[in-house]
């Protein structure tokens, strides 16, 4: 049993908040997921910057060890890295010589992403997400029923630039998958299943398929449960298995369109008394672009 949350805002006077409304929908999912939490926020970005989430330790040196292209933000455990795009696989190269440690957990022009083991609400604590803002974030809190509490275990999971995802259920071909995406230059960092739902949906992407797509694609070729919540540069999509015997609830009002694992986690936002509510229907893509 997991919870997972996501919120996409149709208005921007609501940006500056929403870093605040994920903490809240974050913590309030903590029954569903007591053992780790994770979420990756679309805040403001540079086209000709990349943003590197590092997690690790002693990060603070790395920035002035890359030069003065390299500019940082540390936030407890991880660190936002920011690099001319053209420099990335400098960037990737010197990490991987000098601090083989470090882990990089999200990369893209907006994205940043953060996760840790402990409770939802000292999660969100540690890293300050209720002063972040953006236009649209996911975020997950886990129960560990398969593996080990560990932070590699927890979502959210990126395969590709400003692309990550959430997952609530079990993939039972996700090894096959492995092996047809790997050799396809899908890179993973852990064995988790829903790691391999995130690099299907980056190598649709990468084939030319729109979210949508690439999503109503996994319908015929991912086995299991699932219900996931996918980020993008400019999207925001939730999709459940054909069975869906796992919870979701949504919620769309003109500012905005938010997803809960349950009721409770949409409760406290804005305007929700007059927000149009309803349970996502089975093999069905839900997706919202900005443009």
């Amino acid at each position: 049993m997991c919870g997972i949350v996501g919120l996409f805002l149709k208005s921007p006077a609501l940006e500056p908040q929403l870093g605040a409304m994920l903490a809240d929908m974050l913590e309030v999912m903590t029954g569903r997921g007591p053992d780790s939490a994770g979420f990756a926020v679309y805040g403001a970005g540079d086209p000709g910057r990349l943003k590197l989430t590092l997690r690790g330790g002693d990060l603070t040196m790395i920035a002035q060890a890359l030069g003065d292209v390299a500019s940082a933000e540390v936030r407890d455990t991880h660190m936002v890295l920011s690099v001319p795009r053209q420099d990335e696989e400098r960037v990737r190269a010197w990490l991987a010589a000098n601090r083989p440690d470090v882990v990089v957990t999200g990369a893209g022009q907006r994205i940043e992403l953060y996760k840790e083991v402990g409770l939802p609400a000292q999660v969100a604590r540690r890293f300050g997400l209720d002063s972040m803002s953006g236009t649209h974030g996911i975020g997950h809190t886990r129960m560990a029923t398969e593996s080990a509490v560990t932070t590699d275990g927890a979502h959210p999971f990126s395969t590709g630039q400003d692309q990550c995802l959430v997952h609530n259920g079990s993939l039972s071909n996700h090894r096959s998958l492995r092996r047809m995406l790997e050799p396809q230059g899908i890179r993973f960092a852990t064995d988790n299943d829903s790691e391999v739902a995130a690099g299907y949906l980056t190598w649709k992407m990468r084939e030319g398929a729109s979210l949508a797509q690439a999503l109503e694609a996994s319908l015929d070729d991912l086995d299991g449960f699932f219900t996931f919540v996918v980020g993008t540069e400019s999207g925001f999509a939730v999709l459940r298995d054909p069975i869906s015997c796992k919870p979701a609830v949504m919620a769309e009002t003109d500012d905005y369109v938010a997803f809960g694992s349950e009721y409770r986690a949409l409760a406290g936002l804005p305007g929700i008394e007059g927000a149009r509510v309803f349970e996502p229907e089975p093999a069905r893509v839900y997706a919202w672009e900005r443009h």
